[in-house]
């Protein structure tokens, strides 16, 4: 999923390489009788923004799980959240 994050960034003009995103994954496997499963999957992502693109950056976040083809494999038997801190910086060489 932060690939696929990474490429809607991307085509917003949002750099997310190199270093500007990043993401801490968890995950949650259940003993299922007997058998071991992973139930869920949790996902912050942290991104570098250029000044004034957090609208296109929250936009990606809504809309990049229905692109990502490990999110559409797992739908239905992994439940996955995501959030995202945005920190909006100055810097000029942010911007592409």
């Amino acid at each position: 999923m932060v690939g696929t994050f990474g490429r809607a960034l991307e085509v917003r003009g949002i750099p997310s390489q190199p270093n500007r995103l990043s993401a801490d994954i968890e995950g949650d496997i259940v003993d299922e009788s007997g058998v071991m499963a992973l139930r869920s999957i949790r996902i912050r992502y942290r991104v570098a923004l250029p000044a004034g693109k957090r609208e296109e950056a929250e936009r990606a976040l809504r809309f990049h799980e229905r692109g990502c083809p490990l999110a559409n494999t797992l739908k239905g038997s992994v439940d996955i959240t995501y959030a995202a801190d945005f920190k909006e910086m100055d810097d000029p060489g942010l911007a592409g």
